[in-house]
Parts: C-alpha cells; sequence; structure tokens
C-alpha cells in the first residue's frame, strides 16, 4: 500500500495538474465528469484523505455532516468558496482552501469581450451570418454602441476589478467604480470613487460586476438598480450569477430599458433562466472566465500547493477555513 495521502479529484483536471497529483498523491479522479449525487460523493469519499471539488460540486452542511472521518481537507478548485458549507467544515475539523490571485487576467479578458460582445452586437452578427442571412453592407445594419468616452462602472475594485479597468483606460472608456473602501491613488488611477451604488448606477454607461457572492450581494443588480442606469446602457457580469435579479435584468433587456447584456455566469448554472435564451441583446458565454490553459493551470497548482503544506504540516497558504 502506497503511503501517499490520498486525494478524490470531484472533476477532471488539467493534464498538467493531472501528473503532479498522480505523482504526489494515490489519486482517483471522477473520470465521468459529471456532477455526482450526494450518495456517490460520499461513496467516493471512503477512505480518501482529501477532497478537490469544483464550483458546481455543492457541498452543503448536510453532506458534509456525513464525509467520512478520514477527510481533513476540501481544495476548491475556485476562488470562490459559496459551494461549500465553512462553518460545517469548520465544525468537522476539515480544512477548506481556494484558489486566490490566479484568475485576475483570465476573467478581466472575459469581462472585456462580453463588453465589446455585447456593445458592438456581436451575437447577432454571428448569427446572421451563421444563418446565411447576410445579404451585404448597409448604413444601418447592427449598429452598436462605441467605447471610447464611454463610462465604464465597476462594482468591486478588487484585483479583477482593477484589472478591467486597466482594460478599459486602453479602450478610451472613463472608469468609475464602488468598493467598500476608497482604493490608494496609485491604484486608484483617475478613476472616480463612489461610496455607495447609488451613486455609480447613473454614471455607468457599461456596468460591470466584480464583486462576490454574499448575502449583502444577492440580486443587487434588481429592478430598481436597474432603472438609475442611464439610457443606452450595457450589463456586464463576471461574477457570480446570485448578484443578478434574471426576471428584472431580462425585463430591461426585453423592453429597451437596458440596450445590452454580455453575460459569463449565471444563477443556478447551467440550468440558466431560458428567458435569456430568447433575447439577441444577451451575449451569453458558458462561465469561461478562468477558461485559459495558464489560469487552470495555475488553479490545480494552487489545490495542490495547499494540500503539499497541509500534509507536510505547514500552514497552507490559501487555507479559508
Amino acid at each position: 500500500m502506497s503511503d501517499k495521502p490520498r486525494v478524490y479529484a470531484n472533476r477532471r483536471l488539467p493534464e498538467a495538474v493531472t501528473e503532479r497529483l498522480q505523482h504526489g498523491y494515490t489519486a482517483t479522479i471522477n473520470e465521468a465528469d459529471r456532477g455526482l449525487s450526494d450518495d456517490e460523493l460520499l461513496a467516493a469519499a471512503a477512505g480518501q484523505d482529501a477532497l478537490i471539488v469544483t464550483p458546481p460540486d455543492k457541498m452543503p452542511a448536510a453532506l458534509i455532516d456525513r464525509l467520512p472521518d478520514s477527510v481533513k481537507a476540501i481544495a476548491c478548485f475556485s476562488v470562490g468558496t459559496n459551494h461549500v458549507d465553512l462553518e460545517a467544515a469548520k465544525r468537522r475539523g476539515i480544512a477548506v482552501f481556494n484558489t486566490p490571485g490566479v484568475l485576475t487576467d483570465a476573467t478581466a479578458e472575459i469581462a472585456m469581450l462580453l463588453i465589446l460582445g455585447a456593445c458592438r452586437r456581436a451575437w447577432e452578427g454571428q448569427t446572421m451570418l451563421r444563418a446565411r442571412r447576410w445579404d451585404g453592407w448597409k448604413p444601418t445594419q447592427l449598429i452598436g454602441l462605441e467605447l471610447t468616452g464611454r463610462r465604464l462602472g465597476i462594482v468591486g475594485m478588487g484585483r479583477i476589478g482593477q484589472a478591467v479597468a486597466k482594460r478599459a483606460k486602453a479602450f478610451g472608456m472613463k472608469v468609475h467604480y464602488h468598493n467598500r473602501s476608497q482604493l490608494p491613488a496609485e491604484q486608484e488611477g483617475a478613476a472616480v470613487y463612489h461610496e455607495t451604488l447609488e451613486t455609480l448606477l447613473p454614471e455607468a454607461d457599461v456596468l460591470s460586476l466584480h464583486c462576490p457572492a454574499t448575502p449583502e450581494t444577492r440580486s443587487l443588480l434588481d429592478e430598481h438598480a436597474i432603472a438609475k442606469l442611464p439610457r443606452p446602457s450595457v450589463v456586464v457580469n463576471t461574477s457570480r450569477g446570485d448578484v443578478v435579479d434574471d426576471g428584472a435584468l431580462i425585463s430591461a433587456l426585453q423592453d429597451g430599458r437596458v440596450a445590452a447584456a454580455g453575460l459569463d455566469v449565471f444563477a443556478g448554472e447551467p440550468d440558466i433562466d431560458a428567458g435569456y435564451y430568447e433575447l439577441d441583446n444577451a451575449y451569453l458565454l458558458p462561465h469561461l472566465g478562468s477558461a485559459t490553459v495558464e489560469t487552470r493551470n495555475a488553479m490545480g497548482f494552487k489545490c495542490l500547493d495547499n494540500l503539499d503544506a497541509l500534509f507536510a504540516g505547514a500552514t497552507p497558504p490559501d487555507r479559508v477555513v
């Protein structure tokens, strides 16, 4: 029998991460690459020292309470940990890690793709071409919104928000932001700080959401918030789906109160609100924010760095519980 710690990965991992995992641990990987029922996960966790889980793999208190005593750690293949009941893990003495600091550039790039795609009506152009309905250039065809000179309102000016601001400035956008506190001048640059969301919204020709999902931010963008946006406005979300009231946003997109939206995350994903599928002015991506070779490898290596430290008796660098 190997004396290496036993680790169960609840999804297939990037090749480089898998190689390192198998080298350092007795590894079992969910090669089916699908979500497991609670009973299936509990069976897979039997005898394991640690689990690697991803955002779709929900671990509520009722499941954590039933995990075998052998499980000492849950490594989240994500920055967010809202899919794991941290209090339940704490009660069981199970360490929980995440992967901060390595998703910044990839997610900022996706935010810019969503901003451009929504503003320039990219989905409508793609579908027109692929359906072979394009009959040539016309002066009034698919006229969108130019970024130059427009105001970008950022909600949550952490690493990713700052990276988006930097890229948006290169497109000639004027940056406004709302954050829990104002950034130091050297980080803020020429961005305009708003102490409240209410004062930011009227200044946001494009509103980009980068805040965590918490009880306080749930449905942050609701009907009342949308009503404060200027016309035309564009909404972009690369944070968490729960910060948007889907019904309110869909209604605003339908009646033109919001010109377009660019969305990479959704409440209840992958079972998203079906209303989005009917909207030509919704530019939709399937949660691609961190989907680059470099970032997904870095996320996996973060998981393993934390597990390495734990089993070596050191302090894991990204322990949240």
